[in-house]
């Protein structure tokens, strides 16, 4: 299989490599700040350490999107994509732009059950955004050979949510001190910040239509 490759394929899998290492970025934070956490008594592994494993994890997902880019302007450069281009793409924009900033909210706050209802419903947006891109691409591919348009927002808008999160584990806002606070609803808790996840993954899932360039 790996001789059926072409160059723009393993700049996919670039992508997908950046964000699996947030992933696992995020889950050593956890475990550094959990013994952070056990020494000062408090409860929010996120507000008990400022470990470089979280500066790592942030830093990834910028990588990630430009190895998005960077694999289908190689593409055509080159003029070779294989068969595996296209899924590839939408399988490590899964892992990049959809488990890994939900992984990132869950790390900085968003733990109660209602919350990793929504983060769950977020990944899954994102999941059915790129199968109906990729049953419904040709369809929307122009005489020029390129998709016209966008239905729904593409998945790596997300970084945008990746981006206040980081502005606010800056300023402290994590943790119990997470913006917009908590709220006890029955035996959960839930985040109201958490709804940027449901409103993002709703827009993927719509009939927004979103110019190509």
């Amino acid at each position: 299989m790996i001789r059926s490759l072409v160059l723009a394929d393993f700049i996919t899998l670039i992508n997908a490599a950046c964000g699996t290492l947030a992933v696992f970025a995020c889950l050593n934070h956890m475990d550094v700040a959990g013994r952070a956490c056990a020494d000062a008594g408090k409860v929010h592994l996120a507000a008990c350490v400022d470990s470089p494993w979280l500066w790592l994890a942030f830093a990834l997902l910028p990588i990630a999107f430009l190895a998005d880019a960077a694999d289908g302007w190689v593409a055509r450069r080159t003029h070779r994509q294989s068969k595996y281009g296209g899924d590839l793409d939408s399988l490590a924009d899964i892992v990049s732009f959809g488990l890994a900033p939900a992984v990132l909210g869950f790390t900085l706050g968003l733990r109660g059950g209602l919350d990793m209802l929504v983060l769950v419903y977020f990944v899954a947006c994102g999941m059915a955004r790129l199968a109906r891109f990729n049953v419904t691409s040709a369809d929307l591919t122009t005489a020029a050979g390129k998709v016209s348009h966008f239905e729904g927002t593409p998945i790596p808008t997300s970084l945008g949510i990746a981006l206040l999160l980081f502005v606010a584990w800056r300023l402290g806002a994590v943790g119990d001190a997470i913006w917009l606070g908590e709220l006890q609803l029955g035996p959960t808790t839930f985040h109201p910040l958490v709804l940027l996840y449901g409103i993002s993954g709703t827009l993927m899932i719509s009939r927004v239509r979103i110019p190509k360039p």
